[in-house]
């Protein structure tokens, strides 16, 4: 057996032609672009496969994310990790039992998500530039630390709506929520809290959920009118068996498998899942809004749809699983499209209108001076209580005497005319008797 160090230099260049080839045969190709070999001594940058294959890096040379907050509302972003070091600039809980600052990681089965998910974003590589870098390595971060479970005295619910309105009241331009519900219906209360944040020119970016979890179907806050909903891909651009779902609210598609994140402690570990791609999309999001100040949330969403690159066994467009395509961050950055003046992805504050049951309105209150009206006059005292059978003095004087004075004299007139045809008619028959008289 030949050790190591009596290896000729000619295998020693065809193994390096190997590892470059097999880096050169991972995921970057899957999404499309012509891969750029790291160093081998940056193994974790060499590992960040969707810098390159989505663009990331060609981004870069127009703006990192400086001047862009991005909130990430889960189990908090923990302290200690250098990745995290000036960037994460402000924090709370909403759930009461983590710390004021959010910076608790939370959570009895994975704590350590927040992190995670927060390294993807906006990440701080090492001092000399290397090591596991965000896609959006100049944007702030907020931590706003949830509690899972029933171990939080906070309804989930309430949490997610404070959270959401805390994050918009502190800069945020892009909050990312790395979780979902497994139904298609949310809490009424998060109406008002989605419609403060895209009334305060916010992009919610949110991860469709995972089949590998036991989500067949996207659930909120992916069916969410207005969010960003992102599915997930393998290394080859095509839609993740396990991590990953469908529906129809699904907007863009990024890798969600064989990715990196940071732990609490500061270990970077390999995971899968919309939660981490969700990051991905928020950290071009944040791209898209440094070199676009002025672009408004609805154009930086349009951007990010309409430049997405088809994915190789899309159906539809958009469709199913992978939305309107595969997330570019070059192409979201640099394009110039016609400008939209409403969401692409919907419209929260119809479907409000056209689902919820309006609140019946208070009757209307009075506001003129009501009409005087003078007083009745006094009943009449009752008189005591007679038979109906006995004629009252008003019944005389009103009924009696006015029907006898005009029966009386038709009686008599009756009876002259009765008596007058007697007498025409006796004599007609005496007549008739005496013809010669």
């Amino acid at each position: 057996m030949t050790t190591p160090t009596t290896r000729s230099p000619n295998a020693r260049r065809i193994r390096s032609v190997v590892a470059v080839l097999l880096l050169a045969l991972a995921a970057p190709l899957v999404m499309g672009a012509t891969p750029t070999p790291t160093p081998p001594a940056d193994p974790e940058r060499s590992a960040e496969y969707w810098l390159t294959g989505a663009h990331v890096d060609a981004a870069w040379k127009t703006t990192r994310g400086a001047g862009v907050t991005i909130a990430i509302i889960d189990t908090g972003i923990a302290k200690g990790p250098s990745q995290f070091e000036g960037a994460v600039t402000d924090g709370t809980d909403v759930s009461g039992i983590g710390s004021e600052d959010g910076r608790t990681p939370l959570g009895p089965l994975d704590s350590d998500h927040g992190s995670r998910v927060a390294s993807l974003a906006a990440g701080r590589p090492k001092a000399d530039g290397t090591g596991m870098i965000g896609v959006a390595p100049d944007a702030k971060l907020l931590s706003i630390s949830l509690g899972f479970g029933a171990t939080a005295p906070v309804p989930f619910a309430k949490q997610v709506a404070e959270a959401m309105k805390w994050a918009v009241d502190h800069g945020a331009k892009v909050i990312n929520l790395s979780f979902t519900t497994n139904t298609l219906e949310w809490d009424p209360s998060w109406d008002d809290a989605f419609l403060y944040a895209f009334d305060h020119d916010v992009v919610v970016v949110v991860a469709a959920g995972n089949r590998g979890s036991g989500t067949a179907m996207v659930g909120a806050p992916a069916t969410i009118p207005g969010v960003l909903a992102v599915g997930g891909v393998d290394q080859h651009g095509v839609a993740s068996k396990a991590a990953s779902t469908q529906g129809i609210t699904i907007a863009v598609s990024a890798p969600s498998e064989s990715l990196l994140g940071v732990d609490a402690n500061g270990t970077i570990e390999t995971w899968n899942g919309t939660s981490g791609a969700a990051p991905i999309v928020a950290g071009v999001v944040a791209l898209v809004r440094a070199a676009h100040p002025d672009m408004d949330a609805n154009n930086v969403i349009n951007q990010i749809i309409q430049t997405a690159r088809p994915a190789p066994q899309a159906t539809a467009h958009p469709d199913l699983l992978y939305g309107y395509g595969l997330i570019d961050a070059a192409a979201a950055v640099s394009a110039t499209l016609p400008s939209v003046d409403q969401n692409p992805l919907g419209d929260l504050s119809k479907w409000i209108h056209l689902n919820r049951r309006a609140q019946a309105p208070e009757p209307a209150q009075p506001t003129s001076t009501p009409l005087a009206i003078p007083p009745l006059p006094h009943a009449d005292t009752p008189t005591r209580a007679t038979s109906p059978l006995i004629p009252s003095p008003d019944s005389l004087l009103y009924g009696t005497l006015p029907l006898t004075a005009l029966t009386v004299p038709g009686i008599l007139i009756a009876l002259g005319v009765t008596a007058a045809a007697r007498r025409i008619r006796s004599a007609r028959a005496s007549a008739r008797q005496n013809p010669d008289d």
